[in-house]
């Protein structure tokens, strides 16, 4: 089946992006970001817990509304693409979210849905839902119970956090416990017995996403 979307490009996206914040940013801050995003790439080079051919385990987390959405009935309706992020406050979380939104269509004609997780409360989901006019489901994972199963889940260090607060960003204010923690970007497809079809985490730098192309040709095959 032939896509009808203009499937958009996340590294074109990415470099309009770095130019914007680039712009906008204190020097000091995009300095605090880069070196962060750089020891992420080093220290990450084993990121999946879940490989192509593997079970995902079910799960029930809270959607964007507060209700309970387990994996098992957004398997009864086919194939789901899940995809971890990490927050309402992170651009590139918007800027992958946003254009994997412009392919849902595609997804959908291909017989999957799209499902998004996080650590924020239903609250934040609820916000980068409408910030993005997203319309699939955004769950709420707290404590990253069911990130650590399928990606890695890392403990943001100070110095990104100290950015974040001179540039006016409240970290804690978007997730319902204070560790810090963060899920490695990743994207999975998981076919209607629970089996996994594709598993892709580029590296440990958050800057780097699964294109949505990826995605169209995985559900292709």
């Amino acid at each position: 089946m032939s896509t009808q979307t203009q499937i958009p490009s996340y590294s074109v996206g990415l470099k309009e992006l770095q130019d914007n914040l680039g712009s906008m940013l204190p020097k000091e801050a995009l300095a605090v970001f880069e070196a962060d995003a750089n020891k992420l790439k080093e220290t990450h080079k084993s990121i999946l817990k879940l490989k192509e051919g593997d079970k995902a385990p079910n799960f029930s987390l809270s959607n964007a509304m507060g209700q309970s959405v387990s994996l098992k009935s957004l398997l009864e309706q086919g194939k789901i693409v899940l995809t971890f992020y990490r927050g309402t406050w992170c651009p590139y979380c918007n800027l992958q979210l946003n254009q994997y939104q412009q392919v849902l269509e595609d997804i959908k004609s291909l017989g999957a849905n799209l499902v998004a997780i996080s650590p924020q409360t239903p609250d934040e989901s609820l916000n980068i839902q409408e910030k993005n006019d997203l319309q699939f489901e955004v769950l709420s994972d707290n404590g990253n119970i069911v990130a650590q199963q399928f990606t890695t889940v890392f403990k943001n260090d100070a110095a990104p956090l100290e950015a974040m607060t001179s540039l006016g960003i409240d970290f804690d204010s978007h997730y319902g416990d204070d560790s810090k923690e963060l899920p490695v970007p990743a994207v999975f497809i998981i076919e209607p017995d629970f089996t996994i079809s594709f598993a892709k985490a580029i590296d440990g730098d958050y800057r780097n996403r699964v294109e949505a192309s990826e995605i169209i040709n995985a559900l292709k095959n």
